[in-house]
């Protein structure tokens, strides 16, 4: 797989999502990536479903594979080892010996206790770089305590700045926390490499979902670090900046961002207000009003489409967009043109389409993309690498 990181082995001890879109992001880069899992279950999330997806024709036959497990396991190859016996683990330190980058979210403890510490581990293999993702944080008060997407999402703060009221907590609709927690654990990982080309050392990497929320908050951290604000959700509003949300037009809704005072100038008269009004004058006027201003905005829009109001806006330069729906994304003619849908040949499903990688390099054609693999399919495969390169 040609990529900035082509020649680099990848150890993937992760399960679940954190973890796996780590490696998954190595892997696109061009890592080769050896999925360890347990016999017979493998990773928790190829049981994660409805929904699950069957060959045409094997409908109510074949159990299925879950769309789940699809959507953070693409080129990579799955091998299967019980590391409780002493051939899994023999398998384990082989593996180690010659990888680049070992990658774990188990619960604080659990390596040490199959004889893997990170000093075993750098004891095996020097250069070895190690990334651990927790729940929320390896030490500290709290350290070890494991941590769901949805557990994180409370106890960091992102419901309480989410949903349409504050008395309204809200989860977001997608894993955010381990999505983070695996775009932190890639770049710490991509850093640390770097750095083992200048000490030929081996470092561990450590980040969670807590962290990675936390690192995140940006202005609405400093509303309270520094203001002594409280964030509080205001449903789709911006909390500084308005009029920037969502609007109702005749047939549905729009996004609008008027985030300075030029595109308020050229907003204001297409939604028929004065942009001199003192109750709007200023960003922060508009900021304190922002119900009133909503109002106005809203009794303007709701006499035409969407359609109509997008172009429109298009016309005075004020950014605007379409709320869409999952489908409608995939669909969408941008979407595709960025590389954002990919086809894979998978094993029991034939061709199937999915979520693409986020990065490009200029220069670069892109990659043909291999399916997230069968429980233990590659298994012989790897051992018998391990052989070669052991002989």
């Amino acid at each position: 797989m040609n990529g900035p990181l082509d020649g680099i082995v990848v150890l993937d001890l992760t399960r679940v999502l954190s973890g796996p879109h780590a490696t998954m992001m190595l892997a696109d880069l061009g890592a080769r990536v050896i999925k360890v899992e347990q016999p017979g279950t493998g990773d928790e999330t190829r049981q994660w479903g409805p929904p699950f997806a069957t060959a045409p024709g094997r409908e109510g036959v074949d159990p299925g594979v879950s769309t789940y497990f699809l959507s953070c396991n693409r080129n990579k190859e799955s091998i299967t080892l019980d590391l409780k016996s002493e051939e899994g683990k023999e398998t384990l330190i082989r593996l180690i010996r010659h990888a680049d980058v070992l990658a774990e979210n188990f619960r604080t403890g659990v390596l040490d206790r199959l004889g893997f510490s990170f000093e075993r581990m750098h004891e095996i293999n020097p250069a070895l770089v190690i990334l651990s993702i927790s729940g929320f944080g390896h030490d500290g008060p709290e350290g070890g305590r494991p941590g769901y997407d949805a557990i994180v999402q409370g106890e960091a703060g992102i419901m309480s700045v989410t949903g349409p009221a504050p008395d309204q907590p809200t989860k977001m609709g997608l894993s955010i926390c381990d999505i983070l927690a695996g775009v932190n654990g890639a770049y710490g990982i991509v850093a640390a490499l770097y750095e083992r080309t200048r000490t030929g050392r081996g470092r561990v990497v450590r980040t969670s979902l807590l962290a990675s929320v936390v690192g995140a908050h940006a202005y609405q951290a400093t509303r309270w670090t520094v203001a002594g604000e409280v964030p509080r959700a205001i449903g789709n509003d911006h909390p500084s900046i308005a009029p920037y949300g969502s609007y109702r037009c005749a047939d549905g809704l729009i996004q609008v961002g008027v985030a300075n005072q030029g595109l308020w100038r050229r907003f204001a008269p297409v939604v028929e207000i004065d942009p001199d009004d003192p109750r709007f004058a200023t960003g922060a006027d508009r900021s304190r009003n922002r119900g009133e201003l909503g109002v106005l905005i809203e009794k303007a829009l709701t006499s035409e489409t969407r359609e109509h109001w997008l172009a429109r806006l298009a016309e005075v330069g004020v950014p605007a967009g379409a709320i869409r729906s999952i489908d409608e994304v995939y669909e969408w003619d941008q979407t595709r043109s960025q590389g954002l849908v990919i086809d894979v040949e998978h094993p029991e499903l034939g061709r199937i389409e999915l979520p693409g990688p986020s990065l490009r390099f200029e220069g670069v054609p892109p990659r043909e993309h291999t399916a997230p693999p069968r429980l233990g399919e590659h298994t012989d495969d790897v051992l018998a690498w391990l052989d070669e390169v052991d002989s």
